[in-house]
């Protein structure tokens, strides 16, 4: 039996993820919401669905799995095994009511709790990957302020040298500050492509988050010049963080092409292309962080930018699908495919600028890990 689930989940203001378990009807264990394949919805779809239906959950689900899970299924006529293909889905909101409510309990757990509580080895797996706790930092790099101190102290030449030397920067700060605008550019984004709010409020949130991104780069770009000593070569770190920006450059030209045509309304792989964005950012989120040891989190680093290059090649089928639909459907409208078509090509830019992103951090991780 084949059957999709759903991994919902939500990032904290310290960057801890929380995923949403559920507990099965008949015997009452911790279970990610789960059911059939759905006749007229794409796998991801039907996850998402079966997550609203079970828990209430609203979100926006990547049309990538992260994997998936065995389990034994009780039936009455016998017990049947069964496999779940699990699809990330970045909740929106729960509502009051949803159609098994009454039958269920839903609970958020930290990510270790939730991997402890399920019964599937698979999906303990899968649960405790999703983002992994920043690894405790090492005797070293906790001693090396005190040795550093201990240094100046005794050569005190030496300190006041290097007190007129520019610092390292700020850079790892300022990346992962920039993550946080990708990553709330595309929550803004997939809500605008969703219906989710009004157009124009979405359309200035991704606009005032781009703004945000400019003068973080702008920052990054004058520290380079400035900085006599920084933690990797300049040119690997112009060119990440142009990258970066260049993703949340093409999620504002995607909402200035919205505003200049006046569109309302988008087909299903636009917001299957926003789903893929959300996650791309999430992954950019966690991985941006882990770069301050890259030699540590060089395994880490390569499992992240995998996923990054696997679901650009997801949007880049589901770009083709709805071109090849848009077309199908507009072909006495030439206008209106050209419109669609420009919007499309900006969404794959987006995910193209965040597999710009892997490349460099697999650039990193080859020089240094």
């Amino acid at each position: 039996m084949h059957q999709v689930g759903a991994l919902p989940y939500r990032i904290r203001t310290d960057g801890a993820a929380e995923v949403m378990l559920i507990t099965s009807r008949d015997t009452r264990r911790w279970v990610v919401p789960k059911g059939h394949p759905i006749r007229g919805l794409a796998p991801h779809m039907a996850a998402a669905q079966e997550a609203w239906e079970e828990a209430g959950i609203r979100g926006y689900p990547c049309a990538t799995p992260l994997g998936a899970f065995d389990y034994v299924k009780r039936r009455r006529r016998g017990p049947v095994d069964a496999t779940v293909t699990v699809y990330p889905l970045a909740m929106v909101g729960q509502d009051a009511d949803w159609p098994e409510k009454s039958e269920r309990d839903t609970r958020w757990f930290a990510l270790i709790d939730a991997a402890a509580a399920v019964d599937e080895p698979q999906l303990q797996a899968l649960i405790a990957g999703f983002r992994p706790p920043p690894a405790p930092s090492t005797f070293a790099e906790r001693m090396l302020p005190a040795i550093r101190t201990g240094i100046r102290r005794r050569f005190p030449m030496l300190g006041w040298f290097q007190s007129l030397m520019p610092k390292q920067g700020r850079f790892f700060e300022q990346f992962e500050a920039h993550a946080a605008t990708l990553v709330a550019g595309a929550d803004a984004l997939a809500r605008l492509l969703h219906g989710d709010g009004r157009i124009e409020t979405q359309i200035a949130a991704i606009v005032a988050h781009e703004h945000a991104a400019d003068d973080i780069t702008r920052d990054v770009l004058q520290d380079v010049r400035r900085v006599f000593v920084t933690p990797f070569d300049r040119s690997a770190i112009i060119e990440l963080i142009g990258v970066m920006d260049d993703a949340i450059d093409q999620m504002n030209q995607t909402a200035s092409s919205i505003t200049l045509y006046g569109v309302t309304s988008f087909e299903q792989p636009m917001r299957d292309m926003a789903g893929i964005i959300v996650e791309a950012a999430r992954i950019t989120a966690e991985a941006i962080p882990l770069l301050r040891s890259v030699n540590r989190n060089g395994d880490r680093l390569n499992e992240l930018t995998a996923r990054m290059i696997q679901i650009e090649g997801q949007a880049d089928t589901i770009h083709e699908g709805g071109l090849r639909a848009l077309f199908q459907q507009h072909q006495d409208q030439p206008m209106q495919f050209i419109v669609g078509r420009e919007i499309y090509s900006h969404l794959e830019r987006v995910v193209d600028r965040f597999e710009d992103v892997a490349n460099e951090i697999q650039g990193l991780v080859i020089d240094h890990a």
